[in-house]
This record gives C-alpha cells, structure tokens and sequence, in this order.
C-alpha cells in the first residue's frame, strides 16, 4: 500500500494518491490532472476511483478531467446532487482497492454532503481517514459556506458537525492517521496547524473542537466565532464543481497566446479585462502598465486573485515573468478564473521598450517612515488582518484589511502622502495597485512590512481601539 500527499502551498491544499496492487485511488484532485495520470502509469497501476470529499469552495477540483482522461468513476458522499455523472455513495459503503478497502463516512457539517474517507488496510485495520474539510489539523471546517444550499443556519451546520464528529471520527482509534484538504493559509479554517498530518490521538489532544467534555452548545459557540466573510469566488468555486467547467487544455490554450505591447493594448481596451501583474512587487514599483493590479506569483497569488478580482469570468490580461506564463495560467486556473485571454509577449520590458505609458509606485524602507513619523504628522494604513493589526501595529495606525479594501477607500486622504504596510511587503503592494487604479496616487509603499518596521525602531503598541476596527 502506498499513501502519496499532494501538497500544494499556494492553496494549502492536499490531494491523495492511494496505490494498492495496481489499483489507484485519487482524492481531491488538482485541476490539471496529469501529474495523477503520471503516477499510476510510471507505477504500471489504473485509476479506478475519483474520490471527492465534498463541493471545494477554495479551488477548481480536477475530477470531471481526470474521470475523463482515466475512465475512472467520479464518488460522491450522500446529499451529492452534481450535473455529471458519478456514484453517490452510502453511508458505510465500501470500495475495494486492491487488497484494502476505502469505507464511506458520512460527516456532514461543512457542507451537507461533507464525507470523510477511512482506508482499511489488508488486515481490516483502520487505518487513516482522508477528512476533507470536516477535520483539519487544529481546527474543523468552517460552517457558514453551505447555509444557503443547505436552507440552514452556521450555527444549525454547526450542530451537525459536532454530531459528525462525536459519532463517526472521535469512536476511531488514536493510531488512525489524519490527512486533511486543507493546512494553515487557507480560507476554509480559522485555526489549522502548519503541519498537513498526525494521529487522530494527538488532534483529540490539540484540537480545541475535539475536546472531550465540549458541549455541543459550547462547539457551536467556539466554530463560529471570529469567522471573517468568506471570498467572494467561493460560491463560483462550488458551482464549477458542481456543475462542471472546460478542460485544463483549452484554458491553457486561450490564456498563453503571445500578444505583443500593440496587440495587448487593444485587447485591455477592447475587452474590458483586468491587466493582472504577476512580477516581483519592487519590478512592479519601478515600472507598470497605467491601472494595472498586482498580485504576485511568488506570493499568496491564487487565493488573492479569487478575493480580490472576484468574478470568476472576468477577463484577465498578463503581464507575468518570461517563461513562467503557463505556470500563471495554471495557477489561475485552480480557483476558477478560465478567462485569460493571453499575456504580454516579452513582459514590461516590451511595453517600455515600444515607449508605452507606464506608472510607478514610490517604495521606501521603513527608516524613511521613522523620519517622517518623528519629522510631521503622518498618516499609516496598515492592510494586514484585524488580528495581525491587534496583535502590534504601528501607533496611531489606522487599519484597512486587504481582503476589504474597496470599503475603506474614503479614508484615504486626498492630499499629502500617506503610507502603506503590511508584514512583509507583499500585501502592501496589492493594495497600492488597486489604490492607484481608483485614482488614489499620494500613497507610499513601506518596504518589507512590519518585520522591517520593527527592525527600524518604530513604535508600536498592541492596543486597538474597538472603533478603528471595521
């Protein structure tokens, strides 16, 4: 038997692939699936199930795909209603796979169709539970994504989960191991370990929602607490999944034609679409197509994309780094956005070389804000999380999460320079581009965030104001 986690870092997300005798299991597949079909034929193994542990909110799953490319049948938990054909599995159903056995546990909560997979290994041991979004390292899945499918309350959800996991995943034994979707990063929890597994026996210990003598009304309390407004390309997400979406070679077909400075041009007036800036955010600084936005490949890129643009169809324009486009169209591709529509053939070097307008952003290092927080009044927008903000910031701050900052754009003066920061500068850069791209130029990039704020010996102060927060 062979168990292979997928990690992927941009999206905190794990995939599986289980081998058992030349029989190959998949769960939660990534959008472009041939490193899967890779695997099993390297291994002279066949794909005979697609496992999806429920409707993904966060990413663009690659089960119609790969069913597609590798015959194998598309499995579902109970409640699953989607528009292609697959197996809706029972409650306890098993599905043999080589000479173990991969047992069904419905675990609604997270989404009503939520299941938890238990691999029985050749002796009938439990084994390990592929937990999906029911179970995370540390945390449980939030409750609030599925109200509306689902016509109930997060609090009603997250009654359910407590039954979920009191009745199907706590009575396993301590050995069992735990592979989650999910790790620390992603939107679908609020408090998960950096690790991406462990025992069953060491969650029971560490993970607040699986404490022995919690009530239910005390779980329901602490999981949907503190719960931020989810990404508004989560619901898109669920109905691609749902509902079905292009192949992975047609997307990458439409969105990785060349297009020279003239031809993209046209094309960003023409269309309508975003011009998305994927380079280092100081090449960014130094040099910009007018209006563009900023979200670097190096970064957080895919789930910023999703928060921040939105709309899952809207057109995109690249101006990505020489020879990683296919790699930009492929990452976008993972939550949703199919509609690139090609990228700038020789990136911004091009459009300055055809002497095409461009802009720039002022990026200082933080002693240049020391000097002018000691020198006048200075106004600082910090565009971290409101608990990155209440943990230190700077003193006199005024917050402005990234995640919303279209609601705080009438706080940004009109006049006289104010300065923006995050914690390591890459945050900070986003929101410059979309301040200038609503007009707003009198801003200041801090240059490696807080960590060089702190470095420089500017005050700060854990305090918070409950009126600054929004």
């Amino acid at each position: 038997m062979k168990i292979e986690q997928i990690y992927t870092g941009c999206l905190a997300q794990g995939a599986y692939y289980i081998e058992s005798e030349g029989e190959v299991a998949i769960i939660d597949p990534l959008r472009e699936v041939n490193p899967y079909l890779e695997r099993a034929e390297k291994a002279g193994a066949k794909i005979k199930y697609i496992f999806e542990t429920h409707f993904h909110a966060d990413f663009v799953s690659g089960h119609v795909t790969l069913s597609k490319e590798s015959g194998a049948p598309i499995i579902f938990g109970p409640n699953a209603n989607p528009s292609f054909d697959c197996i809706v599995a029972e409650d306890g159903q098993e599905f043999p796979l080589g000479n173990i056995k991969i047992v069904v546990l419905h675990t609604p909560g997270h989404t009503m169709e939520s299941t938890t997979y238990l691999l029985r290994d050749e002796n009938g041991k439990d084994h390990a539970i592929f937990s999906g979004d029911t179970l995370f390292l540390g945390d449980v899945g939030r409750p609030d994504l599925a109200q509306k499918a689902a016509d109930m309350t997060q609090e009603q959800l997250a009654g359910t989960l407590y039954d979920s996991l009191r009745n199907k995943i706590m009575p396993l034994a301590d050995d069992v191991i735990v592979y989650p979707a999910h790790g620390a990063g992603s939107a679908c929890g609020k408090n998960m370990m950096k690790e991406t597994v462990d025992t069953l026996g060491n969650q029971k210990k560490m993970n607040y929602a699986l404490r022995a003598d919690m009530t239910k009304e005390e779980f329901v309390k602490e999981v949907t607490d503190g719960l931020l407004p989810p990404p508004q390309y989560f619901p898109l997400n669920v109905k691609m999944n749902k509902e079905g979406y292009d192949d992975i070679d047609e997307v990458l077909a439409r969105g990785t034609r060349s297009l020279s400075p003239e031809a993209f041009e046209a094309a960003a007036n023409e269309t309508g679409a975003v011009v998305l800036d994927v380079r280092n955010q100081q090449e960014f600084a130094k040099g910009h197509i007018p209006r563009s936005i900023f979200i670097g490949i190096n970064g957080g890129f895919a789930p910023w994309v999703g928060a921040l643009i939105g709309d899952v169809k809207q057109a995109i324009l690249l101006v990505a780094p020489e020879g990683r486009e296919e790699e930009v169209v492929t990452r976008l591709s993972r939550v949703g956005f199919d509609n690139t529509l090609g990228y700038l053939e020789g990136s911004f070097k091009a459009w300055k070389g055809a002497s095409k307008e461009y802009d720039t952003v002022s990026s200082v290092p933080a002693a240049e804000l020391k000097k002018a927080i000691e020198s006048t009044k200075t106004q600082v927008f910090d565009v971290r999380k409101p608990s990155e903000f209440e943990a230190e910031h700077i003193e006199d701050a005024n917050l402005a999460p990234l995640d919303f900052l279209n609601d705080h754009l009438a706080e940004f003066p009109s006049e006289g320079d104010f300065y923006v920061h995050c914690a390591g500068g890459y945050r900070s850069m986003i929101a410059a581009s979309i301040l200038k791209s609503r007009g707003i130029h009198n801003l200041i990039d801090v240059q490696g965030g807080m960590k060089a704020i702190k470095e420089a010996g500017i005050p700060t102060t854990d305090y918070i104001c409950p009126s600054t927060i929004k």
